[in-house]
């Protein structure tokens, strides 16, 4: 059985920075707009950061019972490695949805904005269908999209929306840079794991893009969130702090660029997620205090 410290790696807690940082910048959003609320944004944190963790289990299960997992380097896999019954890790995943959703209840009740109900549920079914069900659209090169749209555009704009009372251009533009860097964790992850990937038939967007333009990708995606960053000065000058994560992307930049395999991209995945955090950070103090 998985001890304590196990389960909490199966958590994979290097990629909670995608649950937190969207969260941070739709509170900087509404604080731009004179409307953060404590509550709405602690309620979103929770359903953030509950889903991220059902996803994470999910995905656990699911490669587990496939066997896509026997063969992986990284973080602990609680199914595929053994150390906990599948029927668990599943149960914990739906444990973790369930309290996302009780969160994202208290959340619509709080803010009054009832179309945040189905935009739940569709989270819900993201997560859940990335590697589960017959047809997981992880398998057919399709998680990066939905991690722009969910990690990104939905979490951003949804963390504003229940603060401001709707939806702004301002959220939405916001969401670009979060939703970019949170794509380029997977896209290191499919990186790092495209032998084994391809092996099992699990065709991620890198296994059909190959090792040479997935490295590309990855550069491309990361620089343009920067870029997004600059674009945002119109709005206020202080958001130039998000470009203080141009240090921590130096050191998954090179592993990525150096040509780094296996083990060795592993710093990449974790360095990846803190230009979220620290360039999450950034953008929501310089929208806060502007």
């Amino acid at each position: 059985m998985a001890t304590p410290g196990e389960w909490v790696a199966g958590m994979r807690p290097r990629t909670l920075p995608a649950a937190l940082a969207p969260v941070l910048v739709g509170c900087g959003v509404a604080q731009h707009e004179d409307s953060f609320r404590a509550v709405p944004a602690l309620l979103a944190l929770i359903v953030a950061v509950a889903f991220q963790v059902g996803v994470n289990f999910h995905n656990d299960y699911s490669d587990g019972v496939k066997g896509t997992d026997d063969a992986r380097v990284g973080p602990v896999r609680l199914v595929g490695q053994g150390l906990a019954p599948a029927a668990a890790v599943r149960s914990a995943a739906i444990l973790s949805f369930a309290v996302g959703a009780l969160a994202g209840l208290a959340l619509t009740a709080v803010s009054g904005l009832w179309w945040l109900i189905p935009v739940g549920i569709a989270s819900v079914a993201a997560g859940w269908f990335y590697t589960g069900g017959p047809r997981p659209y992880g398998y057919t090169g399709l998680g990066e999209v939905f991690v722009f749209v969910f990690f990104g555009l939905v979490a951003v704009v949804g963390t504003a929306a229940a603060q401001t009372g709707g939806v702004t251009v301002l959220a939405v533009v916001a969401s670009v840079p979060v939703g970019l860097w949170a794509c380029d964790i997977l896209i290191a992850n499919n990186l790092r794991d495209i032998p084994t990937d391809r092996a099992v038939g699990k065709n991620t967007l890198a296994v059909r893009l190959g090792d040479r333009r997935t490295r590309i990708l990855f550069v491309v995606v990361l620089v343009s969130g920067f870029v997004t960053v600059l674009a945002m000065t119109t709005y206020s000058p202080w958001v130039l702090l998000a470009m203080a994560a141009t240090v921590p992307a130096l050191r998954p930049l090179r592993a990525v660029i150096s040509g780094a395999t296996g083990r060795d991209l592993v710093p990449a995945l974790s360095g990846t997620g803190l230009v979220l955090l620290v360039g999450g950070l950034g953008l929501a103090v310089g929208l806060a205090v502007s």
